[in-house]
């Protein structure tokens, strides 16, 4: 029977980049000159289970550049090489290449392969430049002086322990491997074959003999069997021109010392010949065209899950089932006696399915870690691009929220801590100079807060600049010399598209370009963002966001025989406006004076042209005051409704893109509510009715 090893690849590339976080800040913690033994064989044991698994599925580039890094990681927790900042700096550019090169198999892209070649000769300059003299390495012997006679290729002895194909491990695979490399002779030893009765299919109890006779280099044999080196007993040894052409005696089995390399045995490798390089670049191109193929299926989205949350999911269903039953007793002779029965289970039903909800939504549930986690490397490496001295702090790394959320609130973090990186904290020097320690901080927060997830960046730089901001937005034309504004409306100009402070455009911040599509991509997921500063102390922005995008907080409301939801999340209060409150602003349109703001009326039924509104004047219905992209407004209903958790529905998926629609719900009645999208209803009430009609008829 044939296994399809690509059923597994996605766990394999779940647990890699895991290892690869491990390695990360392993690396990032790690002080020059005072390693703890743990840390180092933390990141060695990351190294080598990548390594392991690579070579498993056939990413064999990934193993041997793997296989590099392990072996440096090796002689320093060996003691054999100092651990130096140059060459944790090396590490941590390896771990970003390796990063992509499993990316690239995934099915994430191109790989750029000068970049990996570069690297590797940059692990082989430290490997080699610093080496002290070879020594005995993983029971291999290793000299570089020749002696002894001549040499015609390699005896290898090959035991497999008994559970090396447990990990997906095949022997013969490694023959074949080294069948191509050139003329093979094989011979295997059937001595340790239990009988019928205790054969187990899963363990190995074969050896092989083998005589590889061609001139290749000792590393090309350590590469092939790289992979499987903590899962057999092996020699590598120097085949003699002049040795004995046949076998010893295996048939009785190996004996220890028969897979123990003698210790006199040396080797100075002849180089390969043309032809043996040529064969080696084939085989390598059609390891990468294999990997090439191996990309283009993108692996399915999956998910970790607790047992605790299975187990308690199970319980769940298992309520239900038993609640069930008992509906379907009662339905079966039902009498009106038996109804405060009927209404009890139905009640139990219902707490039932409201505690499965929560249940299932739990397994959706990810610690942010996921997304905190880019971080410490990035304010590392930004900080020595800038020349700062930068501390990162993280709190609430366990704070959990929906997995869409996570996936999608990383890269507007980025580049909001890029933004403290570079405009908010100072250099050591300014720092200095005003009285603060040389060494800025940023910290990154995150906590649960009424029903949804505050996500804080601060820094102690030097703060916003009200007045500068102000000056640079008349400058562009945002807003005119005589408005008003508050320094809370000040700072919301930053959030405006094409706003910059930067002086120099530069590869960190300063284009123009960002915090607009930060907001967009927040209020997209539902949240909000505002700013909060002090000048020369320091900066702070907060996120607030749902904790889940399938399930909504919503106000449900009635516009003439139409119902819609509001997210409670955009809803500011609701009000019944007198006829004083409300003006007429050439220009503007309607709008009414809400504690000394003024604020533009809505229309709902003119911007749907929904027929039959009851409330045609702002003083016949309700105006529920909501905010969206920092403006707010005032949305003209019939009445409120109530309040409930909706089920989202993409109506894209389903049907098509609607302007000023964020997506559907369907109600308990079975009708179907439309969910506004706050921000695009106001960018359909200043389109104004001809742009509208020509939107919908697009």
């Amino acid at each position: 029977m044939t296994i399809d090893m690509t059923q597994f690849h996605q766990v394999f590339f779940e647990e890699s980049f895991e290892g690869l976080g491990v390695m990360e800040s392993g690396l990032l913690d790690m002080d020059p000159g005072a390693v703890e033994a743990e840390e180092i064989n933390a990141i060695f044991r990351a190294a080598h289970s990548i390594k392991g698994g690579s070579s498993t599925f056939g990413f064999q580039d990934i193993a041997d550049f793997t296989h590099i890094m392990e072996t440096l990681l090796d002689e320093m927790r060996d003691g054999r090489r100092p651990v130096t900042g140059e060459a944790l700096e090396v590490l941590l550019r390896s771990v970003d290449v390796l990063r992509e090169m499993l990316t690239a198999v995934s099915g994430g892209g191109a790989l750029d392969g000068a970049l990996v070649l570069s690297q590797q000769r940059e692990l082989e300059e430290i490997l080699n430049g610093k080496n002290p003299a070879a020594t005995a390495d993983d029971g291999i012997d290793v000299c570089t002086e020749p002696a002894g006679p001549a040499v015609d290729g390699w005896h290898v002895v090959f035991r497999p322990l008994p559970n090396m194909m447990r990990t997906g491990n095949d022997p013969l695979r490694i023959i074949r491997e080294l069948a191509e490399l050139g003329e093979l002779e094989v011979k295997g030893d059937i001595s340790l074959l239990p009988g019928f009765e205790n054969f187990d299919p899963e363990e190995c109890h074969l050896s092989w003999d083998l005589r590889l006779r061609t001139a290749v280099e000792r590393a090309e044999i350590e590469e092939i069997f790289s992979w499987v080196e903590d899962e057999c007993e092996l020699a590598i040894m120097p085949l003699p021109v002049d040795g004995p052409a046949t076998f010893p005696d295996v048939d009785q089995g190996m004996e220890s010392s028969d897979v123990t390399p003698p210790q006199s045995a040396s080797f100075k490798a002849t180089p390969p010949s043309p032809e043996r390089r040529a064969g080696s670049d084939r085989r390598q191109s059609d390891r990468r065209v294999k990997e090439r193929r191996t990309a283009g299926t993108a692996p399915a989205n999956s998910i970790r899950v607790d047992t605790k949350k299975i187990d308690s999911l199970i319980n769940i269903v298992g309520e239900l089932v038993i609640t069930q039953s008992m509906l379907s007793m009662l339905g079966e002779n039902f009498r009106i006696e038996m109804l405060e029965r009927l209404r009890a289970g139905l009640g139990q039903m219902e707490r039932h399915t409201r505690e499965l909800q929560e249940s299932v939504m739990q397994i959706r549930m990810l610690p942010i870690s996921f997304t905190f986690s880019r971080f410490p490397r990035m304010v590392h490496d930004l900080s020595v691009q800038m020349g700062k001295k930068i501390e990162l702090k993280l709190t609430g790394e366990n704070t959990e929220l929906d997995k869409t959320v996570i996936e999608k609130i990383g890269d507007p973090l980025v580049h909001l801590v890029r933004n403290s990186l570079d405009h908010g904290i100072e250099t050591p020097a300014e720092r200095i100079a005003v009285g603060k320690p040389e060494i800025g901080t940023v910290e990154l927060n995150a906590c649960h807060k009424g029903g949804g997830i505050v996500i804080e960046i601060r820094d102690d730089g030097r703060g916003l600049d009200p007045d500068r901001i102000l000056a640079k937005a008349i400058e562009k034309g945002i807003v005119k010399a005589e408005d008003r504004l508050s320094e809370q409306q000040i700072y919301e100009l930053i959030f405006q598209a094409g706003f910059s402070m930067a002086e120099r455009v530069s590869d960190i911040s300063g284009r123009g370009v960002g915090m607009d599509v930060v907001r967009r991509n927040i209020n997209e997921l539902g949240g909000s963002i505002e700013i909060e500063s002090q000048l020369g102390r320091g900066s702070a922005i907060i996120i607030r966001l749902p904790l889940t995008l399938a399930i909504l907080d919503g106000q449900t409301i009635a516009v003439g025989s139409e119902v819609y939801i509001i997210p409670l999340i955009s809803i500011i209060e609701s009000i019944q406006v007198q006829p004083e409150m409300v003006n007429l602003v050439a220009g503007r349109g309607e709008i009414f004076k809400l504690r000394e703001e003024y604020l533009p009326i809505i229309r709902l039924h003119e911007v749907f042209c929904i027929e039959g509104a009851r409330a045609t004047g702002p003083t016949e219905g309700l105006l529920v005051v909501v905010e969206g992209e920092g403006r707010r407004c005032g949305i003209l209903v019939d009445e409120l409704i109530g309040q409930q958790q909706v089920v989202i529905k993409s109506l894209e998926a389903n049907y098509e893109r609607v302007d000023g629609i964020s997506g559907a719900t369907i109600l308990g009645d079975g009708s179907v509510a439309l969910i506004l999208d706050i921000p695009g209803i106001m960018r359909l009430a200043n389109a104004g009715p001809e742009l509208r009609l020509l939107q919908r008829t697009a």
